[in-house]
């Protein structure tokens, strides 16, 4: 036996699961019940890593206020969710598409196949960053289940040395990770144990790895005044349901009716944060994006104005 295989096999994402050996054997009922009680230990191992999450979010609001971007970087089911957590940004809280992206081992057709020995090349890594202009002021946020991932570790140090700042999630144990020679500033490490199948860490290590990047985009958000209170507030119009979702947010937070939310986000040239301050301060459109500049976008500030 080679040094790279007892590697792999004494990762913690390769262990046997002794609480779900018999899987095989159980009702449908009970497969699903066994599930669902080891999903259920995945919010508990993110809540030990809530200091470090801090420091992340930190670093991504640092980032974003002097323009910088959040890159994703994974391969497989990590890079898939990557790419899905900077896709649903822009809908969302009205980022714009560059600003928070995903960049997954094997380029966009690995979305939908796995392209073999992608996760390997760690020369590609390099390649994609620099082809999307990598700069200083952006943060690169590896993702690996294993946390050896060569494509991620590559793009991660890349990053590091260009002087970006640098983010490393992982659902391997922290003291392993901080062996691989990854040059992150901070380190996420939720730690899941064994998968319900073993090494099918599209399971609870994808589930935790999408809880924290829901946590890293969402509570960046919040920081830049993309939502007031609990509602978004920044969502663009892309579709009819997003129009009438805008107008029952401007409905709800100035309490006036349909018709009225209706000239308010006409008036305000589609941007729902323009039209609640427009309203609420009795202004016009310009004396309310000014408030909101001023306010750096969060609308509760802009009204004390």
């Amino acid at each position: 036996m080679n040094d790279f295989f007892q590697e792999i096999i004494s990762l913690p994402t390769e262990q046997v699961n002794e609480r779900t050996q018999q899987i095989d054997e159980l009702s449908i009922f009970d497969t699903l019940k066994l599930i669902n009680e080891e999903d259920k230990t995945v919010p508990f191992a993110i809540e030990k890593e809530l200091p470090f999450i801090v420091q992340a979010v930190e670093l991504i609001v640092e980032s974003f206020k002097k323009n910088g971007r959040l890159i994703y970087v994974g391969a497989g089911t990590s890079g898939r969710l990557g790419v899905i957590d900077a896709a649903e940004c822009p809908p969302t809280f009205g980022t714009e598409p560059k600003m928070i992206q995903g960049i997954i081992a094997g380029g966009k057709e690995a979305m939908f196949i796995a392209q073999e020995g992608a996760e390997d090349n760690q020369d590609r890594a390099i390649s994609d960053l620099t082809n999307i202009n990598l700069k200083q002021n952006d943060v690169v946020c590896g993702i690996a289940a294993s946390g050896r991932t060569p494509f991620v570790i590559s793009a991660v140090n890349f990053a590091k040395s260009i002087g970006c700042s640098t983010i490393m999630l992982s659902t391997s144990k922290r003291e392993e990770v901080l062996k691989k020679g990854i040059k992150a500033d901070v380190f996420i490490c939720p730690y899941v144990g064994a998968e319900v199948i073993a090494g099918s860490t599209r399971m609870k290590s994808g589930t935790a790895q999408k809880l924290v990047l829901n946590m890293l985009t969402t509570t960046s958000m919040i920081q830049l005044g993309k939502t007031f209170g609990n509602v978004m507030v920044d969502l663009q119009q892309t579709n009819a349901k997003l129009v009438e979702r805008s107008k029952n947010t401007i409905m709800k937070i100035c309490n006036v009716n349909y018709d009225v939310a209706t000239n308010l986000l006409v008036n305000a040239n589609n941007n729902v944060k323009t039209a609640i301050v427009m309203y609420l301060k009795n202004t016009d459109y310009n004396t309310a994006k000014e408030l909101l500049k001023r306010a750096d976008g969060k609308i509760k500030k802009a009204l004390k104005f």
